[in-house]
């Protein structure tokens, strides 16, 4: 599309130049440009005119699809490339374009897509009654231009400093917000930190007072059971039928409490992390077959009936034998105690997309309300029910239980329904006891973390070890290189990924399979198997290893 012209001027003289420059801004301001951008037209096009005085230039106003343009035809030979004018100008326009060898300069500048511009035969008109103007004039025009400038530049300079000072005022109150809620959470961090060390000293204390007492009533109790079967066993003095039942009575409660020394002893071992299974092979079969000729109900003969289901697949267990039967034991004396009639059943069956042994105690009793299922395994709770009078108990039977099934690397969970029974399910690991590794590490700040990795590792670790920190860590592989270590990725000291970079640059360390185990796995690093603290289930962990071994060894 033909570029539509308005108007056209000589430029052969200074005087010249304030009449372009005039002329240019008045097209502008008829195009519809904004007062801004009439200015910048202006101004660039004084810029270049003065480059281009000499040549008798031509200057061409026109409009061509929503531009604004100026061409101006000279025969000057100035090399207005590299001119600081035309830098200028180049600066306040939309583009400039140069046709050296056409010896033409062209100015272009959008114009607004909605501007009120006047029709061009007006346009026309008014350019051509504009009187050429003096140097003088166009000074005090200029002036009066600068003027209006700085007037609005004072406003927004004014504007812009009561925005700052809102600003400021904002940035103040949220400053202040925030140190308070830091020193609130300074304070709680505080706060936790003395309610933690409370709560470790209470149960440290509460572990050597069992201890304590535990060992201090063993020797009595011992004493008792002692002299009770000097006075009914074989060579004593004839006793009446009377006593002898009342000194049985005697009997029967010191084996009881000598029993229930032994769990309180357990237990504070447990808590401490000293609880250590002497694992061996034993048959389940066996061992049920003692339990159920022992375990005697406790309601009439014939109302309540005792079976076991041992499934074909796990007959030969590896783990401690008496832990598991004094977890049985307590499991099927509660079930027995709390079911008036009916049946109570031991089962075992193998599970083999986790490679466990699932080992359930069943009863169709009085169950437990759903709010207390969760209390039930916390020490001393009893549940209040119809038979609490024939029923007495310690409260620790299940908390008991569930502490001995988490020492053999399992788990033990109950479920139940009142008017209809009650099933515990403890899971453990079902191997053949041959361990598949020698040594692990376990490196963690996290000491909970690392008591229950340790039970996963029971019977797959001939060693299990410990380390709080990286650089711990380092210093035991340097000393001992494990086969596979287990990997927190935040540890003080050395980090994760530093002491990946240390065992890179050792070749013996390099050896070492890595398992990183982290709460964050989208940040672990690759090459190594990955797993998440959330959940991390026994055999997950064992397929981590097995593979962290064949991938860094293999």
């Amino acid at each position: 599309m033909t570029a539509t012209e308005l108007a056209r001027a000589r430029l052969e003289h200074d005087q010249d130049v304030f009449t372009v420059r005039r002329l240019g801004k008045a097209v502008a301001e008829l195009a519809g440009l904004e007062a801004q951008d009439q200015v910048r037209v202006a101004t660039a096009l004084s810029e270049i005119c003065r480059e281009l005085l000499g040549g008798g230039a031509v200057v061409v106003f026109s409009l061509d699809e929503g531009n604004l343009l100026i061409t101006m035809d000279h025969a000057s030979g100035a090399d207005l490339a590299r001119s600081e004018g035309l830098a200028l100008a180049a600066r306040l326009v939309d583009a400039i374009t140069l046709e050296a060898d056409r010896g033409r300069v062209t100015i272009a500048k959008r114009l607004p897509p909605h501007s009120s511009r006047l029709p061009i035969d007006e346009i026309r008109e008014r350019l051509a009654g504009m009187a050429p103007v003096t140097a003088i004039e166009e000074l005090r025009q200029q002036n009066k231009e600068l003027a209006s400038t700085l007037e609005e530049v004072l406003q927004l300079n004014a504007e812009l400093q009561e925005t700052n000072t809102g600003v400021l005022a904002l940035y103040n109150q949220l400053s202040a917000e925030l140190e308070e809620t830091n020193r609130g959470v300074v304070a709680l961090y505080a706060e936790l930190d003395e309610k933690s060390g409370q709560l470790r000293e209470a149960g440290e204390a509460r572990s050597r007072f069992w201890a304590t007492v535990s060992h201090e009533l063993r020797t009595p109790l011992n004493s008792v059971i002692g002299l009770v079967r000097l006075l009914v066993g074989p060579g004593s003095e004839p006793l009446s039928e009377e006593q002898s039942r009342q000194v049985r009575f005697i009997g029967g409660s010191a084996e009881t409490l000598l029993e229930l020394v032994g769990e309180l002893l357990d237990m504070a071992k447990a808590e401490s992390g000293r609880l250590d299974p002497q694992s061996s092979v034993i048959h389940l079969p066996t061992l049920a077959h003692h339990l159920r000729l022992t375990m005697q109900p406790t309601s009439e003969p014939g109302d309540v009936t005792l079976v076991v289901d041992i499934a074909p697949g796990v007959d030969d267990v590896y783990t401690d034998e008496v832990m598991l039967a004094r977890i049985l034991r307590n499991l099927l004396s509660n079930a027995l105690k709390f079911t008036p009639e009916g049946e109570v059943r031991l089962s075992a069956h193998a599970d083999t997309a986790t490679d466990e042994v699932v080992i359930t105690v069943s009863d169709t009793g009085i169950g437990i309300p759903e709010h207390y299922l969760k209390s039930v395994f916390e020490e001393f709770f009893q549940v209040p029910s119809a038979l609490q009078v024939k029923t007495k108990g310690t409260g620790l039977g299940l908390p008991y239980a569930r502490r001995l099934a988490e020492a053999l690397g399992g788990t033990l969970e109950l479920a139940s329904s009142v008017g209809r029974g009650t099933s515990v399910t403890m899971r453990l690991p079902h191997h053949d006891g041959t361990p598949e590794v020698r040594r692990v590490l376990i490196a963690d700040d996290d000491e909970a973390f690392r008591a229950a990795a340790r039970r996963m590792l029971y019977g797959f670790a001939v060693e299990t070890e410990e380390a709080g920190d990286g650089t711990a860590a380092l210093e035991m592989m340097t000393a001992n290189p494990p086969d596979v270590i287990l990997l927190d990725m935040l540890m003080p000291r050395l980090d994760g990924h530093a002491l990946l970079q240390r065992m890179a640059e050792d070749e013996a360390l390099g050896q070492v399979g890595v398992v990183v185990v982290t709460i964050r796995p989208d940040t672990a690093p690759a090459g190594h198997p990955v797993l998440s603290k959330q959940g991390l289930r026994r055999d997950q962990l064992l397929q981590a290893i097995r593979d962290a071994v064949v991938t860094d060894r293999g």
